[in-house]
């Protein structure tokens, strides 16, 4: 049994809970940090894995279920400013990221016709337990904080405005779209 083989039992639980589902936001992610020439396959796969693999038949399932439902959904992938750039030493996580921003535009064209909107938020350098190497690092850290115009490492609390308005009916006609909330970072 393949790890995406429990995703139509989670849209299943979901149902039964509260009857229907309106939106997913499909934020499961992880980061490997290593130089590309060293990069094994196991990183890869593991970040691979997880990041598009699942995101894919995660919104599949829940788009299935707001196509029976009838009355369409909202389905808002976890993209990253990686999506636009090519990083370094996260060969992999950019990887992923990029075909986050490619498949979400897809699912956008196919499943605009039932109603469905498929967008994404792209975090730019945000203090969480993914980039907690990078701000233990003074050097690093400053170099990053120098570059963000807003001054300062991004806070989940950050992605909740444009979360809710992408899950809500103000953005019924915004579709295929990555919003990147970064501070600024992709204007430098």
């Amino acid at each position: 049994m393949s790890d995406t083989a429990v995703i139509p039992a989670i849209i299943a639980q979901g149902v039964a809970t509260f009857g229907h589902i309106d939106i997913l936001v499909n934020n499961a992610g992880i980061i490997r940090r290593q130089d590309a020439i060293e990069f094994s396959e196991k990183n890869w796969d593991d970040v691979m894995d997880l990041n598009i693999k699942s995101l894919f038949f995660m919104a599949q399932a829940a788009a299935r279920q707001f196509i029976h439902q009838g009355h369409g959904g909202k389905i808002i992938n976890i993209a990253s400013m990686l999506s636009y750039q090519g990083g370094i030493r996260v060969p992999s996580y950019t990887a992923s990221k990029s075909a986050v921003m490619g498949v979400t535009r897809l699912m956008a064209n196919e499943w605009a016709q039932h109603g469905i909107n498929v967008n994404a938020l792209a975090p730019g350098y945000m203090a969480t337990n993914n980039t907690q190497q990078l701000r233990d690092d003074e050097a690093r850290s400053q170099a990053i904080l120098e570059r963000i115009p807003a001054g300062r490492w991004g806070l989940p609390a950050d992605l909740m405005g444009p979360a809710v308005f992408l899950a809500s009916r103000a953005s019924d006609y915004v579709n295929g779209y990555t919003l990147a909330v970064d501070g600024g970072w992709l204007a430098r």
